[in-house]
């Protein structure tokens, strides 16, 4: 039986993910989790980015793999959106690099797919009472590690405009996009170069690639 915690009561959970039926399946173990709570469903990360613009959430329920998603790409903008909501990624990836990936980068917590409902709803309790939740593993990556440290150096705007960069966006769509000059987006862009230690777009998507790539190792 699911037991209900009383350290928050009501709230808005994020549920982004775009099969229906597994929308439905992580709202019952949200709902079950956190008392209260009332669900907002996502398909896309631009239908997510809208969701926690307009809403104060309590925690993000996030798939790995969406349409208009590469890699990490969808968990690192809505990090920007809702920087102190915790985001779990819920997913059928059970890589060990992507478990360490997804902790280093600060993910609140990530959860199989194959989990039963009841030892779901477990875990995203733990995460609402603040802790970090994730499955056991040892594989660790020191050349993310280095990624992670130049990533850091960069200021909110010149994450967004990487991932632009990712999208394969123009300078002057990026800017239309931001709702910013062009003359802005290549200040951002230079100033990116410098802190990845790159000289151009295409070596920046390259050191960002085990972020931004499905397929990166």
């Amino acid at each position: 039986m699911i037991e209900s915690s009383d350290r928050k009561q009501g709230g808005r959970a994020l549920v982004a993910d775009d099969h229906p039926l597994t929308r439905e399946g992580l709202a019952l173990a949200a709902r079950a989790a956190l008392p209260g709570v009332s669900i907002v469903a996502a398909g896309s990360i631009s239908d997510a980015v809208a969701a926690a613009a307009h809403s104060t959430l309590r925690m993000i329920l996030l798939d790995y793999h969406l349409p208009d998603a590469r890699g990490f790409s969808g968990l690192l903008t809505l990090q920007m959106q809702a920087p102190t909501t915790p985001i779990v990624l819920v997913t059928a990836s059970e890589e060990p690099r992507l478990v360490e990936a997804a902790r280093a980068i600060g993910a609140a917590g990530y959860l199989f797919k194959s989990l039963p409902l009841d030892h779901l709803a477990e875990r995203l309790r733990r995460v609402d009472a603040g802790e970090r939740v994730f499955p056991p593993g040892n594989e660790h990556a020191p050349a993310l590690d280095d990624l992670l440290a130049r990533l850091a150096k960069l200021s909110p705007a010149q994450r967004a405009v990487l991932l632009a960069l990712a999208d394969g966006r123009s300078n002057k769509r990026i800017a239309h996009d931001l709702t910013v000059t062009e003359a802005t987006i290549k200040a951002h862009l230079t100033a990116i170069f410098r802190k990845l230690g790159v000289s151009n777009r295409a070596e920046a998507l390259l050191a960002a690639r085990p972020l931004l790539d499905h397929d990166a190792p």
